[in-house]
């Protein structure tokens, strides 16, 4: 039951309706008896500064979830960054400090690679094709040569966005191989797709006729948790990872930054 003392938790982006978070927070603060609620708010690139504004003045706001295509620019609007959030300038979570001040980090890229490993996918050395140089692509990109991947082709469809993010992500990793390609990702151990093509039923943009059997697919798109590149993928007999592992597989993270606790 939502009262006059329970925590507000967000999450906030542009297109909303697809997200997950709502469901699984609230899931969780009924599970474990939290005083809060978790609600989606839309904002418009335009409109999106103001919208955090409105935010940060909430007294009962704990934090929110930021999606896309916000996550970089709520880098400018935090009054600190921490963490991964500072390597690769993008921000997924924040939190509300009771001074109302706004600190933000970044567990997308955790939440994904611990997806895969959950998974008992071994990345040491693996190829990897990365669609999008986005927030979500930031994100994925850094984390993936983290974790040892041995050679990242990132594809976007403006270039220059991907040839910085290529950049930054050999200098913060040297042993990884980073490059930018155009969009053919045969050869490739693992396709990730980190842009938002996919939230509508019939969008599908790679072509995964040429992938090899052994190729693992994966999107960062939680719903619908089988898009159109998942369901072509596993129409060829490939391997899949579905988008809600990225956010399951960094949950305890994000409640931890924002100091969320049951009740003792």
């Amino acid at each position: 039951m939502i009262t006059g003392t329970t925590r507000l938790y967000g999450i906030i982006g542009h297109p909303i309706g697809h997200v997950r978070v709502p469901m699984t927070f609230n899931a969780r603060f009924e599970r474990d008896g939290i005083d809060a609620v978790s609600l989606p708010f839309d904002a418009t690139p335009e409109r999106f500064s103001a919208a955090i504004r409105g935010l940060q003045a909430l007294e009962n706001l704990g934090g929110f979830v930021v999606t896309a295509p916000h996550k970089q620019a709520m880098v400018a609007l935090c009054d600190e960054v921490v963490g991964e959030a500072r390597l690769v300038g993008a921000v997924n979570t924040v939190r509300r400090d009771p001074d109302s001040r706004l600190v933000g980090e970044l567990f997308d890229g955790h939440g994904f690679v611990r997806g895969l490993q959950a998974a008992g996918r071994d990345l040491a050395g693996k190829r990897i094709f990365l669609f999008g140089a986005g927030g979500a692509g930031h994100a994925v990109g850094f984390a993936l040569a983290r974790a040892g991947v041995g050679a990242l082709t990132i594809h976007n469809r403006t270039t220059s966005k991907a040839d910085d993010l290529a950049r930054r992500i050999q200098a913060a990793y040297p042993g990884c191989r980073v490059e930018v390609a155009a969009k053919d990702p045969r050869g490739c151990d693992i396709v990730v797709n980190a842009t938002s093509v996919g939230l509508h039923d019939d969008d599908q943009s790679i072509d995964v006729g040429g992938l090899a059997p052994s190729t693992l697919v994966a999107e960062v798109i939680m719903k619908p948790e089988k898009t159109a590149l998942l369901r072509a993928a596993e129409a060829r007999g490939l391997a899949i990872q579905q988008g809600r592992h990225m956010l399951d597989c960094q949950m305890d993270l994000m409640f931890d930054f924002m100091r969320i606790e049951a009740p003792r």
